[in-house]
């Protein structure tokens, strides 16, 4: 498990009742995810009937936290049409789904009127938040945290929003 991951690995065992992620590009580089994205371009589609093929140790660690309790919820802001990352995203969703995260999708022009942060976040039991930076080609370069109050309502109210709009997993389709 890389450093990254033991890291919010803590952090995300540490939550209590809930775990929220906003996603907002349509694409990421991250390194963990280059081969993976590079096989499905080629063809290659996760086996629902197969799930030591999935995404491990993620999904695991997925199950271990929502197993207790805690409430994992994701929306994604995509433009559409969708970019071939989201298609790939979006394909390989249902592992996540399997693990106890429920996921919405939002189409990008229905987010125009929304007070959204600048970076993706996960916001941890409301109390809070890692922001994650990105270059511009979606690689991952650091995380920022941070507990102020305007910052955690902001993240909070525009998750929120988004998910109040967003298109179950199963309901949005490419």
């Amino acid at each position: 498990m890389s450093q990254s991951l033991t890291n919010f690995a803590d952090l995300l065992r540490a939550a209590e009742r809930s775990a929220v992620h906003l996603e907002m590009r349509d694409a990421y580089g991250v390194e963990s995810e280059v081969e993976g994205f590079a096989a499905w371009r080629a063809g290659r589609r996760l086996n629902p009937d197969d799930r030591a093929s999935w995404w491990r140790p993620w999904l695991d660690l997925v199950q271990e936290v929502t197993g207790r309790g805690v409430v994992m919820r994701r929306a994604r802001i995509i433009s559409e049409p969708v970019s071939d990352y989201i298609r790939y995203e979006h394909s390989g969703t249902f592992t996540n789904i399997a693990a106890g995260e429920q996921i919405r999708w939002l189409p990008r022009r229905q987010a125009s009127d929304l007070a959204l942060p600048g970076n993706d976040f996960w916001l941890f039991d409301g109390q809070l938040v890692q922001f994650n930076i990105f270059d511009g080609d979606g690689r991952w370069v650091h995380t920022d945290q941070t507990d102020e109050p305007s910052s955690i309502r902001l993240c909070s109210e525009a998750f929120e929003a988004v998910w109040e709009r967003g298109h179950p997993h199963d309901k949005y389709a490419l």
